[in-house]
């Protein structure tokens, strides 16, 4: 048998041992109680055991003076990451479903005399009409008798004031930007205080967030505790994130932040640790009047707001129910964009009077342990990324020990703790969170996170917000090169540490880590091309994303009344089943609801055929209340690791 074959199969029995156990228990193990805390406790110790072991046994000594530096280096950095996973096990231990609490909070609501009053308040400043037509749209129809809906344009354009008295809203500008969209809102607050009665609440839409009809009462209901502050929700999307897009598994592999809002932001509730996220929310109008408006000190002023409500006694509560949703970052450069702004305004929080280190802010131990998990996350887990791809390089092509370790030993340590993580993150999230894809996601943006966690440690004022950009042109292919250049250049060095190391240099030196170099090297090659694929952006022709769902559609054409099965549908059209009336082009009215909209056939096939409507205010305004009502999906419901694995080869291999 193959040398390296035989030591892989020989180090890896507890690990292997450790994915039968999981394979086989997890699936009938109930996600809450004490079994949730039974599989966490036991992935806690896999990785405390492999930590310990990492710092007793395989630090190079010190008498090699560059393997014990850069092996210490790249310890430092792996304990920092674990670090902030163990945090992260702890956290979830627990978790918190509100949905029960709406349900029984709802007579209170709506038995009341005078319902509270609310002003949806949405900040915009360079969205397209398109974007902006729905979010006003569907927030005009929202199911609650008193709000009111406020434009906040920051972009000054004539016509989106214009849109906004067609479609029968407030307007609102001021004559500069000042502090973004914190000063954006503060003036808003500013403006309803000086010319009429202040709401109740407050909620705060982006400008390409359409919320559902039952947004408003079902988040209201939790503020019958009077110390609620702030009630948020999670964000989902109509659209595919530029990884989803990009490896064309759209269909398969829901978007990148489903772990951390269906998951994550749940356990944080249980801990009293959930933070506002800025859309989606809606705020106590006195508490937040009580800490002065929205923060100004940071480029992420919404967990401010949590963290400055709690001081005055508020907490911030978060509803896990999909009632909003807005558009993923269509470009890679968008999505690096927003999340070096959320990392750059985590940092600075970390560096401000309201930070976990700055005593007598009145933070609670949870919530600084929150704190610094969140910057554990930022920088240990992407720095480890990067340090994970140069350390093979360094050893295959330099010689240079960051490990010291038995390939058998270290396999039997490393392999139990991976697999018990990765099992235990799969069976929490349903199958979101898969290893390589996970990898890349962080690895596409880990040069601007670690940029922003350096600028924002040195440097944490003075910083400008920058605005995600949604819409524009994305009918043509881009290949990021700027991007992409790194990740050649270390999948060029990897490739060439393997050839060097294994094939030309007879008189290497390489030791018994040699196999866990070649191992690891097999990975990161395989995480590299599936980043650099990634960071070919492939063409969106659909400029209206399909929501999928079944239900009967009455048609008339020429006054004869036909029934269809829809199968999908968009602002712009639906999908039906069976064969098309008449020919492309035939005129057509659909039945919606009570509403005749007029239309025609768009194209048709043996087995379906699609109907587009007309272009009217009116018909896309119905169009909009029909397709956002909350009846409809456009994300993955359910995943496959092997449906994902085969879209993705599928994609490297085409």
């Amino acid at each position: 048998m193959n040398p390296v074959l035989s030591t892989l199969i020989e180090g890896s029995w507890p690990g292997v041992l450790a994915a039968g156990a999981s394979m086989a228990l997890l699936p009938w193990m109930n996600r809450q109680g004490w079994w949730r805390v039974l599989a966490l406790g036991f992935t806690i110790f896999l990785t405390l055991r492999y930590i310990i072991w990492r710092f007793l046994e395989t630090i190079p000594p010190q008498a090699e003076t560059l393997n014990f530096t850069i092996g210490s280096i790249f310890f430092a950095i792996e304990a920092s990451a674990i670090i902030g996973v163990l945090m992260s096990l702890v956290t979830l231990m627990r978790t918190r479903n509100r949905s029960v609490e709406v349900e029984a909070n709802r007579e209170w609501l709506f038995s009341r005399k005078d319902m509270p009053t609310v002003s949806v308040f949405i900040c915009t400043y360079n969205e397209e009409k398109e974007i902006l037509e729905r979010t006003i749209i569907g927030a005009m129809a929202m199911d609650y008798p008193d709000y009111d809906v406020w434009v906040l344009d920051d972009g000054r354009r004539g016509w989106l004031k214009d849109l906004a008295q067609e479609i029968g809203c407030n307007y609102l500008t001021r004559p500069d930007n000042n502090h973004a969209k914190a000063g954006n809102i503060n003036h808003a607050l500013d403006y309803i205080a000086k010319h009429g009665v202040p709401p109740d609440f407050i909620s705060i839409l982006d400008a390409d967030f359409v919320p559902g009809k039952n947004f408003l009462w079902r988040t209201l209901t939790l503020f019958r505790d009077e110390e609620v502050g702030v009630v948020q929700t999670p964000q989902h999307f109509s659209n595919p994130d530029p990884i989803q897009a990009n490896l064309s598994a759209a269909e398969c592999w829901p978007d990148e932040q489903r772990y951390f809002f269906d998951v994550v932001m749940a356990s944080k509730d249980a801990w009293g640790t959930a933070f506002c996220c800025g859309t989606s929310s809606v705020i106590r109008y006195s508490a937040l009047h009580k800490i002065g408006g929205f923060p100004v000190d940071s480029v992420t002023e919404d967990y401010l707001i949590t963290l400055r409500m709690l001081r005055s006694g508020y907490r911030t509560v978060y509803l896990n129910e999909r009632l909003s949703l807005g558009l993923a970052p269509e470009g890679l450069q968008e999505y690096v964009t927003q999340r070096s702004r959320w990392c750059l305004g985590f940092i600075q929080i970390l560096r401000s009077p309201d930070g976990p280190f700055a005593l007598g802010n009145g933070l609670r131990p949870v919530h600084r342990l929150a704190l610094i998990e969140g910057f554990l996350y930022w920088s240990g887990s992407y720095l480890i990324r990067i340090a994970g791809l140069v350390v093979p390089i360094l050893y295959l092509l330099f010689g240079i020990h960051a490990l010291d370790v038995d390939v058998v030993e270290g396999i039997s340590y490393f392999l139990p703790y991976l697999v018990a993580q990765v099992a235990l993150i799969t069976w929490l999230s349903e199958g979101r969170i898969l290893p390589i894809l996970t990898d890349v996601s962080q690895l596409l943006a880990s040069r601007e996170i670690l940029t922003a966690v350096g600028v924002g440690l040195v440097k944490p004022k003075g910083h400008k917000f920058q605005v995600t950009a949604k819409g524009g042109d994305r009918s043509k292919t881009i290949v990021q090169w700027q991007m992409m250049r790194p990740f050649l250049l270390l999948l060029v060095l990897t490739l060439a540490g393997i050839v060097w190391a294994f094939y030309i240099n007879e008189n290497s030196s390489l030791q018994d880590s040699s196999a866990i170099a070649l191992y690891w090297s097999w990975y990161n090659i395989i995480v590299l091309l599936v980043a650099i694929a990634v960071l070919i952006e492939k063409p969106r022709q659909r400029k209206n994303e399909r929501f999928k769902g079944r239900e009967n559609i009455s048609l008339s054409i020429g006054g004869k009344l036909q029934t269809f099965d829809m199968l999908d549908i968009s602002i712009g059209g639906m999908r039906l089943a069976g064969r098309a009336p008449g020919g492309t082009g035939t005129s057509v009215s659909a039945l919606l609801g009570n509403k005749w909209l007029s239309g025609h056939v768009a194209r048709q096939s043996d087995s379906d055929f699609a109907i587009a409507f007309e272009n009217s205010l009116a018909i896309r305004a119905a169009m909009i209340q029909k397709v956002y009502s909350g009846r409809y999906r456009s994300g993955v419901e359910h995943v496959r690791a092997s449906n994902v694995a085969r879209k993705v080869l599928a994609h490297l291999f085409k």
